[in-house]
């Protein structure tokens, strides 16, 4: 890639080892990024950032628990302490679990909104200060269309998502004053291990295949795919780049039409 708009730029992405969070890492190391990888599995995470690094950035790779507190603080320090700033925090840590409502067990919803809300809470507190002493900066936070629609088993998916939509909305507030912003994007189905997990389970309860429960996914795009983690990457660089400073407090859908239709 020839353009290389972060170049002496830090960004720290959460989930990295894998998805979506993986290709914003590369992406940012692409366009000339230092990155910070955190995530809970530490031999993927180090995978993800030894790829940065043979881009010719630095990158770190930091064994984090989103839903820990201090995970995130120390990270966060940590960060600041090898290379002075953080310019970008992409949130895209998170898990998928779905049942049908009667049958949801506390623990389960308990364990997502964790990891998928508070987590991205948590990694914001970690972060919005440090844009706003700087007084620039970029959070996007990974949501989903099911932060915007809802399918029937899926309650506490859908509640996280759209709660990181709300949570989005009250930092871009508190960052506003200070030159910085925070926007969600929202991604549809995405060729991600963890929607390929998703349809080796749910694709039997259906009567399907894995492989045919993602074509029929895929059919239900106006578009007729699924996306690419390197697409929603692409979108989340344009929200930490010059183009977007006007651009705060938004929930981009990235679903192919999904949603829309």
């Amino acid at each position: 890639m020839d353009i290389k708009r972060f170049t002496y730029q830090v960004a720290m992405i959460t989930g990295a080892a894998s998805g979506i969070g993986r290709a914003c890492a590369l992406r940012f190391a692409q366009e000339g990024a230092n990155v910070a990888c955190l995530d809970f599995d530490a031999a993927r995470n180090e995978e993800a950032a030894a790829e940065c690094r043979a881009l010719g950035v630095d990158a770190l790779a930091f064994k984090c628990d989103v839903s820990k507190r201090d995970d995130l603080q120390q990270a966060a320090a940590a960060v600041l302490e090898a290379w002075g700033r953080i310019d970008v925090l992409v949130a895209a840590a998170g898990i998928y679990s779905g049942s049908p409502l009667a049958e949801v067990p506390l623990p389960q919803w308990q364990r997502l909104i964790d990891i998928n809300l508070t987590g991205v809470f948590l990694s914001n507190q970690a972060v919005a200060p440090v844009l706003m002493q700087q007084r620039a900066g970029s959070i996007i936070n990974i949501s989903s269309m099911a932060g915007k629609t809802s399918w029937p088993a899926s309650a506490e998916y859908s509640a996280s998502k759209s709660g990181v939509i709300g949570l989005t909305r009250s930092v871009a507030m508190e960052l506003a004053p200070f030159g910085a912003t925070c926007n969600a994007v929202c991604p549809g189905n995405t060729l991600t291990d963890m929607v390929r997990n998703v349809a080796a389970i749910v694709g039997p309860q259906d009567g399907l295949t894995a492989a045919e429960w993602l074509q029929a996914r895929a059919n239900e795009c106006p578009m007729k795919r699924m996306a690419e983690p390197w697409e929603i990457a692409g979108v989340v660089a344009f929200l930490a780049s010059p183009d977007s400073r006007y651009l705060t407090g938004q929930a981009i859908e990235v679903d192919g039409g999904m949603v829309m239709s």
